[in-house]
């Protein structure tokens, strides 16, 4: 059993709050209930930063104290964390007298020892994103962050020796590689800010007063970046060496949204030279929630209410759709159609599906008790291999913070359980009179993939490995168990009374599909259907629900490379969807990879996961071939965009 010290970001409070603003939080929490499934000893820290210019005009506009107006908001993101049911240990807000104490006798320290000396600022500066810039790091004048308006100002201010550490703060990078993550947001850091040279950092104001005073010069306030990183330390008792401090420092995680890497990557590792202290393990950058008209924010009206998509939804598909659908890292796109694809496609179809239909075989065929199984076949071998060969993967994909691989993981073994029953028929087994020890083999095999997935399940979804326990008539919590008991095959009681009810999934109606659809007049409702036309010979007919079912997307090609030892396949990753994806197919004869980059193709994107060669295949291209070989892919007449949908 190790410790694991995560943080993420103290969020500015806003009176706005949006899904963008739950991501990284969902994002921790699902690491932190995996790290204490396992059996580490975890510490969560989130918490608020409350001080600053744009606080103080905030509260003056509207007429309060800022106190009292960073107070009703902190409230509420309480309150949103309690809805999302995140599991932190600590809420840190730095109007707190402890972080208050802490940050003017860091301050006082750094002061003492020379790494801050007074001087006069004179440059430009984002209220928004409280951040020095210096003129050649603008973008057409404006902050390089937000693109917001900058003011030019001129004030007496304290200085951090930030020069002073910045050679050894490389060596701590190119030595310590995992150190920031993932490797273009190190890149970046070096190259745009380390190499061309630090610029000492100014960390008072005297131009407002929200803020915390320093001690011996109290008409200035300490600068927002040293008061709010510092949070990470003071939340554990910094600077007395309380047990808290000695058990969890430094921090094995910062998770930390990509516009503030630089703050966690140069500021506050210096901060901890000067200190002494040892710097976290890992900063991770991850990108950004963006809806369609780019990053949500109040001021271009794109903002999502998660209270609301909860109420409407439920819970677990949203924070299933936030873990599974973005490759952590990337920045990724939120539609409430992908939410709703998601959640039918993944919750309702495979994982609702296979217990709702087992517990229906196993009360059809067994009374509704789980019965002992007999002697494992091939075809039963072949899912507890799939269950063993997930439990790995997800693992793997959690200590690379790769959590909707950790996902996609889990769903493979329920895709196979899917299957298996469709293979196995136990429908036919039960008809056989030499049938019944197979029969309860296979219903034992499907009742136990359902117990093994609700505990892999317990670090995203925090409802739902509960309710198939209590389905499977399984006593206690999944996530108070021995994880490493219970995630071995076979724990699961012969003999257990199960207790099925309704559907855990239902799936969801699209209210924007069904109010396009042209409502049939009351007058017309008895007019006789039009007669069915002839079939066409050689020709399967569908139905128009049944083409419905297939998600058709414009995708467009971001890379593509031959398949070593393939002279048919190519891979290519490709963006659809707000995220990117591995297709391969079998085109390499018919087109060059460069050919390809660039370009928009058609992609049925709803098509489950399968692998080719040993490559995960995340979909399927369009294209048309005739009677001499000759092939053509489907393409778009003009570009439309990634993600566009082919009707």
């Amino acid at each position: 059993m190790g410790k694991f010290y995560l943080t993420t970001p103290i969020y500015y409070p806003s009176d706005n709050l949006h899904i963008g603003h739950a991501y990284t939080t969902v994002v921790a929490d699902a690491l932190a209930r995996y790290h204490r499934q396992i059996g580490d000893e975890v510490w969560f820290l989130t918490g608020t930063d409350e001080h600053g210019q744009k606080i103080q005009r905030r509260a003056e506009a509207a007429g309060v104290t800022p106190q009292a107006y960073v107070d009703g908001i902190v409230a509420n993101i309480k309150q949103l964390w309690q809805l999302f049911q995140i599991s932190n240990d600590d809420f840190i807000r730095t109007t707190e007298e402890r972080h208050e104490r802490a940050v003017q006798q860091i301050f006082d320290r750094l002061y003492q020892q020379g790494d801050i000396y007074k001087s006069e600022y004179q440059g430009w500066y984002c209220t928004p994103c409280e951040a020095f810039w210096l003129e050649r790091q603008l973008q057409d004048g404006k902050c390089p962050d937000c693109g917001r308006e900058v003011e030019l100002v001129k004030e007496e201010s304290y200085f951090f020796r930030m020069s002073k550490y910045a050679d050894r703060l490389i060596r701590h990078i190119e030595e310590h590689p995992e150190f920031i993550q993932p490797v273009s947001r190190k890149n970046e850091m070096v190259n745009n800010f380390l190499k061309p040279g630090l610029e000492d950092l100014c960390v008072s104001r005297t131009t407002f007063s929200w803020g915390i005073p320093i001690t011996f010069d109290p008409k200035h306030v300490i600068y927002v970046w040293l008061d709010a990183l510092s949070n990470y330390i003071t939340a554990l008792g910094y600077p007395e060496e309380t047990e808290l401090f000695r058990k969890f420092w430094p921090a094995e995680l910062h998770l930390v949204g990509k516009e503030i890497v630089r703050f966690h990557t140069i500021y506050w590792p210096i901060i901890l030279m000067a200190l002494g202290l040892p710097l976290p393990k890992q900063v991770f950058g991850h990108g950004w929630l963006v809806l369609e008209g780019g990053k949500m924010s109040k001021s271009k009206g794109n903002v999502i209410d998660p209270a609301v998509l909860i109420a409407k939804y439920g819970l677990d598909p949203i924070r299933y759709y936030l873990l599974r659908e973005i490759p952590f890292g990337s920045d990724g796109s939120y539609t409430e159609e992908a939410l709703i694809l998601r959640t039918n496609q993944d919750l309702a179809n495979d994982l609702g599906n296979l217990l709702h239909r087992s517990l229906s075989m196993i009360e059809k065929f067994n009374g509704g008790v789980i019965p002992t199984p007999g002697a494992y076949q091939e075809l039963d071998q072949q899912v507890i291999d799939q269950a063993r060969q997930s439990i790995r993967e997800m693992s793997e994909a959690m200590a690379k913070l790769e959590v909707n691989n950790a996902l996609i993981a889990i769903f493979k073994l329920v895709s196979r359980a899917n299957k298996y029953i469709d293979e196995a028929a136990p429908w036919a087994l039960a008809k056989q009179p030499d049938g019944r020890e197979r029969l309860h083999t296979v219903l034992y095999t499907m009742a136990e993939t359902l117990r093994l997935s609700a505990v892999l399940l317990v670090p995203f979804l925090v409802e739902t490995p509960g309710k198939i326990w209590n389905q499977l008539g399984v006593d206690g919590i999944p996530a108070e168990q021995d994880y490493q008991s219970a995630s071995q095959w076979g724990g699961l009681q012969p003999g257990t009374v199960t207790r099925k009810g309704n559907p855990i999934f239902p799936r969801i109606e699209d209210e924007k599909k069904e109010a396009s659809k042209p409502e049939t007049p009351k007058e017309e409702k008895t007019v006789t259907a039009t007669p069915p036309q002839p079939e066409q010979p050689g020709i399967e007919q569908i139905t128009i629900e049944d083409f419905a079912r297939i998600d058709l997307r414009v995708a467009k090609v971001l890379e593509a490379e031959r398949v070593e030892k393939s002279d048919k396949l190519l891979r290519l990753k490709v963006k659809v969807l707000g995220a990117e994806r591995q297709i391969v197919a079998g085109i390499a004869q018919h087109y060059q990879p460069e050919q390809l980059v660039g370009k928009e193709i058609v992609v049925v994107a709803n098509l489950k996961p399968a692998k080719l060669r040993g490559l995960l295949s995340e979909g399927m291209l369009l294209a048309a071939s005739n009677e001499d070989g000759k092939l053509a892919l489907v393409r778009p007449e003009a570009e439309i965009g990634a993600g566009a949908k082919v009707r």
